[in-house]
């Protein structure tokens, strides 16, 4: 099987700073992960590649650093990686970066043949929204199923074990597809110190806006039809008492008293 990947390196912290003028994350400074979602995409894909046989390329869209994440996917099981890295991406939003993206397969396809399995995370713990994967499914034209943990693959049809809130559905879809894949059963497999030195070694092309036929108009903040008002760090404050009475209506009389003081309710 002909199987991608697309990971997004993430700020592993919860102390994100906002660019107050673009209201867009400030990502310089911060230390950074794979995004968990998309770990677990890389090891389902890994496995169904060992299972089937076939070829696991990676693709991420962001900058420079986000290399180290590509050959970290390298040294898991990965057999190619591509970084898409611009200046005129920047600010892109779910729907532009879906765009972005979609061209670029559309480049690496022409390259290396049709993918028979495009396989996301959920979501990205940054931004939680969970809509790449399906919108690239759409401007590709391909089906989509969403909230994996399992697959297998029968003749040309993909079965899927999809979560829903009474438990699993199979759900059989025909290839090419596109699936997100949520915490499955298993964890994705740590790198051997062999294969982090073999990934290092390895050189990450990078595709830039030149590489793809992409209308300009659809990408970075111009092409981002989300608008962030406002963004804020939450203040977070200390507003607690500690009540120690053995007499249990001494305690909720004080604790009335207490919250009529502070205005809490």
């Amino acid at each position: 099987m002909n199987i991608l990947v697309c990971i997004k390196q993430v700020p592993d912290t919860t102390e994100i700073k906002i660019d107050p003028v673009t209201n867009t994350l400030i990502r310089q400074g911060a230390p950074s992960i794979i995004n968990t979602f998309d770990a677990y995409a890389l090891e389902l894909a890994v496995r169904v590649k060992e299972q089937y046989s076939g070829k696991v390329t990676v693709i991420s869209m962001g900058p420079e650093q986000a290399k180290e994440a590509l050959k970290e996917c390298l040294s898991v099981g990965a057999d190619e990686a591509y970084l898409i890295s611009d200046r005129i991406f920047g600010g892109s939003d779910t729907l532009a970066t879906s765009y972005i993206l979609s061209k670029f397969i559309n480049v690496l396809e022409a390259e290396h043949g049709k993918y028979d399995l495009i396989l996301c995370g959920k979501q990205a713990i940054d931004g939680d929204t969970g809509q790449v994967g399906p919108e690239i499914a759409e401007h590709l034209g391909i089906p989509q199923v969403t909230y994996i943990t399992d697959m297998k693959l029968e003749d040309n049809f993909l079965l899927v074990k999809r979560d829903n809130d009474n438990g699993f559905d199979w759900i059989e879809v025909e290839i090419p597809a596109l699936v997100t894949v949520t915490k499955t059963n298993f964890e994705p497999r740590y790198a051997t110190i062999r294969s982090k030195m073999q990934a290092n070694k390895r050189n990450i092309p990078v595709l830039t806006s030149n590489d793809a036929a992409l209308d300009f108009a659809q990408c970075g903040l111009k092409g981002s039809p989300t608008k962030v008002k406002k963004t804020y760090t939450p203040v977070r404050q200390k507003n607690g008492v500690i009540i120690k009475e053995e007499n249990s209506k001494t305690a909720v009389k004080k604790f009335i008293i207490w919250a009529n003081d502070t205005k809490v309710f």
